[in-house]
């Protein structure tokens, strides 16, 4: 046992450790028998799926130039300080691998940061979620590319927004809360264009990495404890991916609180907006693609107009198993450096969190315990 790994059992009792290695083992002689049972079934559907004519190959689309990529992600954490919550809310916009005959668009990534003190409020969470969230999308809907890929599901800013706008009606005194009601209509405007994807120079596609969906799964009557990524990666094999679908409805219909957004538009543009993300959201499509060998089947969500365009469809795959370039990432390139960077904002909180005290303590005519006791921090939560 290296340090490392005793480092992990330092304040561990004996007795639990054994145990739960114990249990660890049990476990794995469970999911060996599972994975063989998978195995065996899956070359079965796989037959049934061909024989549907449900599988297809990339090479239908044909291979058009390499597209410019760029991918957009964000996360937020906040510290749960004595005195007050220190919050902090970052999005990041990173190009992707770019071909030789191509000229980059950006030379550094683009990214977008928000940093308050706020009031002790168990929803403020929800509102910092939306800002990242937003800005995410905002930096996604303004880039230059070819092909944008946004690191979740496309229907996930509905929920958050929607969320947030009632959090924030609720919440006085937030900093987060009076800059999102702010920002709110032009997050909605960008979330519209990509959910529609209109124009046919821009491709939008969301790759969330887990996903419990099961929409193919239905179509074929799989068993239910079988999602659609996990036996598709066994299913499909390199360079083959299944015809369009569209996404899964929710039992209750798509719902966006407009009437309660106090912005520029009067009550007819702010339903004409609502509409439009309503009537977007049910036309999205997904498509499970396994660009390489050692890349599990990815799970594209796009707009109906990138599916019923054979050439923008194209230009899609190409993008995406271009930027699966090494076996070291098991998602595109842009994607994986832009979650790396993000993810840094929960880890470098307690450095903001030094630099903010020892500004205070400098300037501080009181007694310097004082501004330590109120800026000790209990727990730090994040997310994105």
């Amino acid at each position: 046992m290296d340090d490392d790994e005793r480092q992990v059992f330092a304040n561990l009792p004996a007795a639990m450790i054994e145990e739960m290695l114990q249990s660890s083992t049990t476990v794995g002689d469970v999911l060996l028998d599972n994975f063989q049972k998978t195995r065996d079934f899956s070359e079965n559907l796989r037959s049934k799926l061909v024989d549907s004519g449900f599988l297809i190959h990339e090479s239908q689309f044909g291979y058009p130039q390499l597209p410019t990529t760029c991918a957009a992600d964000g996360s937020y954490a906040i510290e749960r300080l004595l005195s007050v919550d220190f919050t902090a809310a970052a999005a990041v916009a990173v190009e992707g691998l770019t071909p030789p005959s191509e000229k980059r668009y950006w030379e550094q990534p683009h990214h977008y940061v928000f940093v308050k003190e706020e009031l002790h409020h168990p929803d403020t969470a929800t509102v910092l979620r939306a800002i990242m969230l937003g800005h995410e999308i905002d930096l996604a809907a303004k880039a230059p590319h070819d092909l944008i890929m946004l690191d979740g599901t496309l229907t996930l800013p509905v929920i958050y927004f929607n969320q947030a706008i009632h959090k924030s009606r609720e919440i006085h005194g937030l900093h987060c809360s009076h800059v999102f009601l702010r920002e709110v209509e032009q997050y909605l405007e960008d979330y519209l264009n990509i959910i529609k994807s209109e124009r046919s120079d821009k491709q939008f596609v969301g790759l969330p990495k887990y996903s419990t969906r099961r929409e193919i799964g239905k179509m074929f009557d799989w068993p239910f404890q079988y999602n659609d990524r996990s036996l598709l990666t066994l299913i499909l094999k390199a360079g083959e991916l299944t015809k369009p679908i569209p996404l899964e409805q929710p039992d209750q219909a798509w719902h966006l609180a407009m009437e309660k957004v106090q912005g520029r538009r009067n009550s007819n543009e702010k339903q004409l907006l609502e509409m439009g993300i309503v009537e977007a959201l049910r036309s999205i499509h997904i498509i499970y693609y396994r660009p390489h060998e050692w890349i599990p089947a990815l799970r594209l969500e796009v707009a109906e107009a990138v599916v019923c365009n054979n050439h923008r469809l194209a230009i899609l795959l190409q993008g995406v198993k271009y930027q699966c370039a090494t076996p070291a990432m098991l998602e595109p390139y842009p994607l994986y450096l832009a979650d790396r960077s993000v993810k840094s904002v929960a880890r470098a909180m307690p450095v903001f969190l030094q630099v903010t005290t020892q500004r205070v303590a400098e300037k501080y005519n009181g007694d310097i315990g004082e501004v330590y006791m109120a800026l000790h921090g209990h727990r730090t939560d994040s997310g994105g």
